[in-house]
C-alpha cells in the first residue's frame, strides 16, 4: 500500500525549480510534517554563458534557498546542467548523474515530470528518472510516480502519452501552503488565466479533490510499484 506519512525517504525530482511545487507540493508538504525525510533533485540551473543575466540567477538562487525552508528537505541536490538543452546530452550521462543521488539519498519513492510534457527537459528527466527505478540497480525504489506540472502536462499537444491520473493523494490540509510556497517562484508566475497563476494551482487541487472525495488533492501517475 502507498503511504505518505510513513516510509522511507521521498526524492522529488525537479527539471526546473518550482516543478515540484506545482506538480507535488502537497503530497512533499503533508510527507514532511509526518516526519518524513524529503529530497529535492533540481537537474538544470541558469548559467550566464547561456545568456542568463546575472541579476535573474541571483534572484533564482533565492528562490532555491528560501523554497528549501518552506519544505525542510533534508538536502538539495544540484546537477546543474543546462536549462533547455538537456535533449542535446547524451542521456547515458543524465542517467548516470541522478543514479548517483538516487544511490546517496536511498528513496523509497521517486516523483517524475510526465513524459509527455511540452518542455524537453521535462521529458528527458522523466526517461532518465524511470532507468532508476530498475530494482536491481537502485533497491530502495518501491515507488515511481509521474506529477503533472501546469502550463507542460496541459499544454502537450501530442497526446501520444496522455496523463491518466490513478493516484489521488489528499492535500487539503496543505493546498494554502502550497500556494503561498509558489509565491517564491514570482518570475514564472503570472496572473490567471496564465496555467502557473495562484488560481489555476488552487483550481487544480480543488478539481482533482472533487474527483476524489477531498477539499484538495493531486493527481499522480503510477509507474512502477513494488510491495
Amino acid at each position: 500500500m502507498l503511504e505518505i506519512e510513513r516510509g522511507g525517504p521521498i526524492l522529488a525530482i525537479a527539471p526546473h525549480p518550482d516543478d515540484e511545487t506545482i506538480g507535488a507540493g502537497g503530497l512533499l508538504l503533508r510527507a514532511a510534517a509526518a516526519g518524513r525525510e524529503i529530497h529535492w533533485l533540481i537537474v538544470t540551473t541558469m548559467r550566464p554563458e547561456d545568456g542568463w543575466p546575472t541579476a535573474r540567477i541571483e534572484s533564482r538562487e533565492a528562490e532555491i534557498e528560501a523554497v528549501a525552508r518552506e519544505f525542510g528537505f533534508a538536502a538539495v541536490h544540484r546537477l546543474g546542467l543546462p536549462t533547455t538543452r538537456l535533449d542535446t546530452l547524451p542521456l547515458g550521462d543524465v542517467v548516470a548523474a541522478i543514479g548517483d543521488v538516487v544511490k546517496v539519498t536511498r528513496p523509497q519513492m521517486l516523483l517524475l515530470p510526465h513524459r509527455g510534457d511540452a518542455h524537453s527537459d521535462h521529458q528527458v528527466v522523466h526517461d532518465a528518472g524511470a532507468a532508476c527505478a530498475k530494482w536491481f540497480r537502485y533497491p530502495s525504489v518501491q515507488w515511481t510516480l509521474a506529477y503533472e506540472t501546469l502550463s507542460e502536462t496541459d499544454a502537450a499537444i501530442q497526446q501520444m502519452l496522455p496523463f491518466r491520473s490513478d493516484i489521488y493523494v489528499d492535500i487539503g490540509a496543505y493546498l494554502e501552503h502550497k500556494i503561498a510556497i509558489t509565491r517564491h517562484f514570482a518570475g514564472e508566475f503570472h496572473p490567471f488565466p496564465f496555467p502557473r497563476s495562484e488560481t489555476a494551482v488552487r483550481a487544480q487541487g480543488q478539481m482533482h479533490g472533487a474527483a476524489a472525495g477531498y477539499q484538495a488533492a493531486e493527481a499522480f501517475m503510477l509507474l512502477r510499484g513494488r510491495m
